[in-house]
């Protein structure tokens, strides 16, 4: 039986809301429940890196219980 090499890639995706500064100190404090704010509204896009590399951006949506990121645009390599 062969097997696809597309299929032993990996890729990491990370979604990125906004950001926030903090000193180390409070980040080894934050616990279960914290709520940290972020630099973004809500009407602010999503950031979407894969490999650490921008591809696209898109709006957050809940779908029931789940969060999921709606993919608006795309980044080109120019």
């Amino acid at each position: 039986m062969a097997t696809n090499a597309v299929n032993d890639v990996s890729v990491e995706i990370s979604v990125v809301l906004g950001k926030a500064t903090m000193p180390i100190h409070q980040v080894l404090k934050v616990g279960r429940g914290a709520v940290i704010e972020l630099d973004a509204s809500v009407d602010d896009h999503a950031w979407i890196f894969a490999n650490n590399k921008l591809i696209a951006r898109g709006e957050i949506v809940i779908s029931g219980e789940k969060v999921a990121v709606s993919i608006t645009d795309t980044m080109s390599d120019d």
